[in-house]
């Protein structure tokens, strides 16, 4: 079995050294780079199936990194930083990554981090040609690409299947609970914040007006709706 691929970007040694020393005992294989630009050559030279993506880089910040990752590629990231403040948090999930690890970090809480990450990114492709449309957002499961009104829609993991999962179900409550559970993991470490920073984020990407949504509702205490074809004018699919 061909060993997955994890991209270590971490500038700090006593950190980098037995980070990759343990995911090497975990039986991945393991490239390191100290620096944002040694970082960027290695993701386009090796195709990692996962980015460990320190914040502080010697020759800038690791989410200026993620944004170029992100131009061209839905691979996860997780974010490792020093800083526990909610906001970098946030920014950190609104720009595309995956996960947000604060240091000093557990090898073995990293690790079930990463396998929930890959268990999320493995699962087998719909069948040619699979597809929900609802109003004029279009959503190709084979390629998982998303259009709105014809133009594409750039979205990250788990903001597609967050997408996925209300769109399948347009016209219902989803649950918080459930949307946790399916498209983070039923033992995710983090706080359902991030849940909120997701939605929020699709709402930008949709062009949808919080206050007025077209697409995706907030049903208080409750969870999110996406609209039924009805509402949106067109026929279920």
């Amino acid at each position: 079995m061909t060993k997955r691929v994890i991209l270590v970007v971490e500038d700090e040694e006593s950190i980098a050294d037995p980070l990759a020393a343990a995911l090497r005992r975990e039986g991945f294989d393991v490239v390191t780079a100290v620096t944002a630009a040694a970082g960027l050559e290695a993701f386009r030279t090796r195709s990692p199936d996962l980015v460990l993506l320190d914040v502080m880089l010697p020759d800038g910040d690791g989410r200026d990194l993620l944004r170029q990752i992100r131009t061209s590629s839905r691979t996860p990231v997780v974010m490792l930083t020093a800083r526990g403040e909610e906001m970098d948090k946030v920014i950190g999930l609104e720009l595309g990554a995956d996960d947000y690890v604060v240091k000093p970090f557990g090898a073995a809480e990293l690790v079930a981090r990463i396998r929930a990450v890959l268990r999320r990114t493995a699962a087998p492709a719909p069948a040619e040609g699979s597809e929900l449309a609802i109003g004029d957002v279009v959503m190709d499961l084979r390629t998982r690409t998303v259009r709105r009104a014809g133009a594409p829609v750039e979205l990250t993991l788990k903001e597609f299947e967050l997408l996925r999962m209300l769109m399948e179900q347009a016209g219902t409550v989803v649950r918080r609970e459930h949307l946790m559970d399916e498209v983070w993991d039923p033992n995710w470490f983090g706080s359902t914040k991030t849940l909120d920073v997701h939605v929020s984020s699709l709402r930008k990407k949709l062009g949808d007006d919080p206050a007025e949504p077209r697409y995706i509702h907030t049903v208080r205490g409750v969870g999110f709706r996406f609209s039924s074809p009805e509402e949106l004018g067109t026929s279920s699919p």
